[in-house]
């Protein structure tokens, strides 16, 4: 099997349409896959570090890291990998990744309570649907990724989760969340999107 990033540099370098065409048909073979993307993001992050510095902002991290893997694999998901203030995390279905994104929330809000404000974990999450190229456990790429990224990273705040149509739609039992709908703009295209509605002390 030809390697990822072999086969995207000779399609880079293929002048014949045609036979661009067929390196992209063998990358979605080999590579593809269709799945639930979510992004998660601690909000006000770039305000709180440059108020309490480095140390601060990095332990916040590690214990939102600590904190997200085991929910998350909890609902049959993988983290794919953290960056920085975020975890990126791949899913079956949107029902699980809903899931671990509601209970991903809880948990912090239940850790803030014993914590003082300056140390308080706020997440937003993303959540998208469809097919994605995966070369390996520790990335993805594809319009799920872009679109979750855009929710949870920049569009979503503290404790929401916004959840793609395309998403949304895939779920399995159709009362199984409650939520809101929103059209909201992501990279200059309207898009349909989902609020979940759950219950936070």
């Amino acid at each position: 099997m030809a390697d990822f990033h072999d086969m995207l540099l000779s399609y880079s370098q293929e002048m014949k349409a045609d036979d661009r065409d067929l390196i992209e048909s063998k990358l979605w073979d080999e590579y593809g896959a269709t799945v639930t993307i979510m992004v998660v993001d601690m909000s006000g992050f770039t305000r709180l570090s440059r108020e309490h510095g480095i140390v601060h902002y990095l332990s916040m991290v590690k214990r939102m890291q600590l904190t997200s893997r085991p929910i998350i694999e909890s609902y049959q998901g993988r983290v794919v990998r953290f960056e920085a203030d975020n975890a990126y995390a791949c899913f079956a279905k949107p029902d699980d990744a809903i899931h671990a994104a509601v209970s991903l929330n809880l948990a912090m809000d239940a850790a803030n309570i014993v914590t003082p404000d300056e140390l308080d974990i706020r997440l937003s999450c993303g959540i998208d649907h469809g097919e994605c190229l995966i070369p390996d456990d520790s990335d993805f790429f594809g319009t799920p990724v872009n679109n979750a990224s855009k929710l949870g990273e920049d569009l979503g705040g503290p404790g929401q989760i916004l959840v793609a149509d395309s998403a949304m739609s895939q779920v399995s039992e159709i009362n199984l969340f409650d939520s809101d709908p929103k059209t909201l703009e992501i990279a200059g295209e309207t898009m349909l999107v989902h609020e979940i509605k759950y219950q936070r002390e």
